[in-house]
């Protein structure tokens, strides 16, 4: 349910958002006027919010978006209906957009104004480039390539893009969808349904208002999935998945007066990170990470930093939230974690392979330190700052237990 709400948050939402105004008779009227603004201010406000937070994606997808857009309102205003070059350019708009933008999700942030983001930036201005190189030498053979069958046989009539155009947009969807399923973050979300809104803008509407108001949706979309993926940065632990410590923060302001706050540290963590290495430790961080995901009692876990965790229980008195966190520790402790080698798979597989060695287990404690609000702690920073003593007093009475 979590991942679904994820995928859909907040591009599923626009673009549903986008389709009712657009079959609203009152809304879809208003529309003209809108679009004299509606499209520059997405465009500035992608280029400068990428520019500031370093998010080059954002940025090379929005040109790309915009090229597109006023190549086709050029075609559809310059060139008479069903002409050769209107064909040529809405062909192209479909074969090279949805393949700029799953490239674009696939690439790190490397920065606009360095060799990597000029690198991207001419590759992205070459293409209409190129397209007119070719209009000028051959403009048939370059129409026929576009619309090329790729597979022959009768094609269904409600399919209106080429065969090209439909296999970019497929192999599109499954980078981005790929994408996604791996990283589930906001951006690979919000490239999905941008891809989504640009093929039901391509299927459905010609170059005119609606295309421009769907255009700018796009970008839309991206702008506000790109804030939120910097947003889940700032606030989510990236190794662990938790919440982090300035999320931690956040949520201590908005408690009320009866809660109970918990100091979580793994056992010996730095002697098992020299003994096994950094990525046997990281996989330790997310195992006890999985299980403090998962506490019962109401319990919502944080990342305080390195191997220390909190625990927060909104409305709980210590003795109650004690008793989910005794569970907690003990299901830690009784759980054996399997070395991951540089040669096993991520996932398991259906037939294990058979002489194999046996492979190595190990398991890992925790000490937790309790404390709530009460006479003595009235401030959030102060219960913080108890559980932090019953934490010590755990670890030095022979760790593995928990302290109030």
């Amino acid at each position: 349910m979590k991942r679904a709400f994820s995928f859909f948050m907040p591009g599923g939402m626009l673009f549903v958002a986008a389709i009712v105004v657009v079959h609203m008779g009152e809304l879809s009227a208003s529309l003209p006027a809108i679009m004299n603004i509606y499209p520059y201010v997405v465009f500035a406000a992608a280029v400068l919010l990428g520019w500031r937070f370093n998010r080059s994606s954002l940025v090379f997808a929005a040109i790309s978006l915009a090229i597109a857009d006023r190549s086709l309102l050029f075609i559809a205003g310059n060139v008479p209906s069903a002409g050769m070059l209107e064909g040529i350019v809405f062909n192209a708009v479909c074969v090279l957009l949805p393949v700029n933008l799953a490239v674009l999700c696939l690439m790190k942030e490397r920065g606009i104004f360095t060799i990597h983001g000029i690198v991207r930036m001419v590759f992205i201005a070459l293409q209409p480039c190129i397209i007119a190189v070719f209009i000028k030498i051959d403009p048939s053979r370059l129409l026929f390539y576009l619309k090329y069958a790729l597979v022959e046989g009768n094609v269904p009539t409600f399919i209106t893009l080429s065969q090209p155009a439909i296999s970019a947009f497929f192999l599109a969807f499954f980078i981005v969808g790929i994408r996604f399923i791996r990283n589930r973050g906001a951006k690979e979300s919000g490239f999905f349904w941008v891809l989504v809104t640009l093929l039901v803008c391509l299927t459905t509407v010609k170059p005119g208002v609606l295309s421009v108001f769907y255009f700018s949706t796009a970008g839309l979309i991206l702008l506000i999935s790109v804030i939120e993926a910097s947003y889940a940065m700032a606030f989510r632990d990236e190794l662990t998945g938790l919440p982090a410590r300035r999320a931690l923060r956040e949520d201590m302001l908005k408690l009320g007066s009866h809660y109970t706050l918990a100091m979580l540290d793994i056992d010996h963590f730095k002697k098992f990170n020299d003994r096994h290495g950094h990525d046997v430790g990281d996989q330790v961080l997310r195992m006890v990470a999985a299980r403090l995901s998962n506490v019962s009692g109401g319990g919502r876990a944080y990342r305080y930093g390195g191997e220390e965790f909190t625990v927060i229980f909104p409305g709980k008195y210590a003795d109650d939230a004690a008793h989910h966190l005794e569970e907690l520790r003990k299901d830690v402790a009784s759980s054996e974690f399997v070395l991951r080698g540089s040669m096993r798979p991520m996932r398991k597989p259906k037939k294990p392979r058979k002489g194999r060695k046996t492979l190595k287990k190990v398991s890992v404690t925790v000490s937790i330190g309790v404390a709530g609000r009460d006479g003595d702690n009235t401030k959030s920073q102060d219960v913080l700052k108890a559980a932090d003593k019953a934490l010590y007093r755990a670890k030095n009475a022979g760790r593995n237990r928990l302290a109030v």
